[in-house]
């Protein structure tokens, strides 16, 4: 077993681990395909294919799928550091549709992390690099419980 002092020494294996644990256990990412491609400290890209059963009656992703995807690569992101963190809330803003076979792509990045209060923000592009979503997400750390051992 790794020490804290190790950790704190390799905060990428960290990181990794964070990563490997949480996604482990993840099923709304196993149910809707996504994959976590890069984490590092503070940062987390996540992709996910739109499918057909993913699509609202206008024939364009669902904005709440598009939402969890940015939800999804906070999580990843904030947690990145081994302490566990949650969301107290987001603002996610929809700019485009996204359609059956597109690759989206979201990447969060922390803007603050001060104590317990976390604030990051999410870009979420499709294959073309055209911004489908921005989303806000400021979390709350809870302080002395790790993610993974």
């Amino acid at each position: 077993m790794e020490t804290s002092a190790a950790s704190a020494a390799d905060p990428q294996a960290t990181a990794e681990r964070v990563r490997d644990g949480m996604y482990a256990t993840d099923a709304a990412a196993h149910t809707l395909g996504m994959r976590v491609l890069s984490i590092s400290p503070g940062h987390a890209s996540v992709a996910m294919t739109v499918r057909a059963d993913m699509l609202n009656g206008f024939g364009s992703c669902q904005g709440g799928l598009i939402t969890t995807l940015a939800d999804m690569a906070f999580a990843y992101a904030c947690n990145s550091y081994n302490e566990l963190t949650v969301a107290s809330g987001f603002d996610v803003d929809l700019l485009a549709p996204a359609r059956t076979g597109d690759e989206l792509l979201a990447r969060a990045g922390v803007v603050s992390q001060t104590g317990r209060l976390g604030l990051y923000d999410v870009d979420v592009r499709n294959q073309a690099g055209e911004r489908v979503a921005v989303f806000r997400g400021r979390s709350y750390r809870i302080k002395g419980k790790p993610v993974v051992p």
